[in-house]
């Protein structure tokens, strides 16, 4: 299946995303409607579950697929890639596990998404020192701005691939490498690119994503990096018989973690979701991710110009195509955007409302390939 196929063909549509039979929804940076094929697969797993052990019908094939889907998204090895979602817990696992000094620093954003602050800010406790990223507007990330930020005690900077608000996608490869020639760590928070651009973890250290946003899984089901030379400094926060070593399930005198990603999946796997977050991958990976940021980024160019055209200021509408994801956000001084939402919704025009720490606030709009230029129309139209 391809892009241009999906989108010509409203029978193929209907069938493959059920939402757009009756409505049009553009907040895939929120919370994705589940596609055809991924609630099937969900639910035959569950009609087959009644019928005895749930986890046989499916145990361990599920598990290794899982990990080789991830690590081809991801451009890694099977054994980096650990089943742990959601986003925020993977964060949390990475915070927590690593050991910091004493006057360490860590060098975060504070206008990201709270799971990518909130767990970093707790290490202030260990008398790690968080610092705060300066910008030249929100999202707004460069290169020259992160090791312009960094100094000789820095151990780790921890970043979104994509602002969930503004839409501005970072320099992965560029800021990841000048960290790693510095000997810092580098963790990303994923969730707003993989699916839907290139994430490449070539040149970070960890990354944690879950599946209910551009991967078009369900809630809950993630996926997290670890680079493998790091695995021995990154002890589990958690421990349970999945990720201890336990043969025949008798507790051991000595704690042994098991090898690879594996040791950081504490207990039993969350199998509704793992086996919808397959048949998800396996969608995306069919139709290209490279096929899917393109089409993102010319629905970009076609929603920009029209928003602008109506009198709204675009956040991050000049930014290159390098720089710019799915996320086409807006606002227009003195206009109740409040309203405008609640009348797309009336309309069957899923967006999000979103607002900044000023309280300004925002219409965003997150289409996915299935997307098509006459409903981005529509909405233009609307407004």
């Amino acid at each position: 299946m391809t892009v241009a196929e999906i989108q010509s063909n409203e029978a193929l549509r209907n069938r493959e995303f059920p939402v757009t039979k009756d409505r049009i929804f553009l907040g895939h940076a929120g919370d994705c409607p589940l596609p055809g094929r991924v609630a099937a697969a969900i639910a035959k797993y569950a009609e087959d579950a009644t019928t005895g052990d749930q986890e046989k019908s499916v145990y361990p094939a599920i598990i290794e697929r899982a990990r080789k889907l991830g690590s081809e998204l991801m451009g890694c090895q099977p054994d980096e890639v650990g089943l742990v979602g959601p986003t925020s817990l993977a964060l949390s696992f990475i915070a927590s596990g690593l050991k910091f000094r004493r006057h360490d620093n860590i060098l975060v954003y504070f206008d990201d998404y709270p799971s990518n602050v909130y767990p970093w800010m707790a290490m202030a406790g260990q008398g790690v020192e968080v610092r705060f990223l300066n910008t030249r507007g929100l999202g707004v990330i460069r290169p020259r701005d992160v090791i312009g930020q960094v100094d000789e005690n820095t151990r780790l900077v921890a970043l979104a691939s994509c602002h969930f608000v503004s839409g501005y996608r970072i320099d992965i490869d560029a800021i990841g490498s000048e960290l790693r020639r510095r000997g810092i760590f580098f963790c990303l928070d994923a969730i707003q690119t993989l699916g839907a651009f290139r994430t490449p973890t070539q040149n970070a250290d960890f990354l944690a994503a879950d599946a209910h946003k551009w991967l078009l899984g369900p809630c809950g089901a993630g996926l997290m990096f670890v680079r493998k030379a790091l695995q021995d400094r990154l002890t589990p926060p958690i421990y349970g018989w999945n990720n201890v070593r336990c043969p025949n399930y008798v507790t051991q005198e000595e704690i042994a973690y098991r090898s690879g990603a594996h040791k950081y999946e504490p207990g039993t796997y969350n199998l509704l979701g793992l086996v919808g977050l397959v048949a998800a991958m396996e969608l995306i990976l069919e139709v290209g991710v490279e096929a899917i940021s393109a089409d993102l980024l010319a629905k970009r160019a076609f929603l920009v110009p029209g928003l602008q055209a109506k009198g709204y200021t675009v956040l991050q509408a000049e930014a290159p195509p390098e720089n710019a994801s799915g996320i086409v956000t807006f606002h227009k001084p003195g206009e109740d955007l409040t309203a405008q939402h609640s009348k797309l919704t009336e309309n069957q025009i899923i967006t999000s409302l979103r607002a900044d720490r000023s309280g300004q606030k925002y219409i965003r709009l997150s289409p996915h390939f299935y997307n098509t230029l006459a409903e981005l129309q529509r909405v233009l139209d609307l407004l």
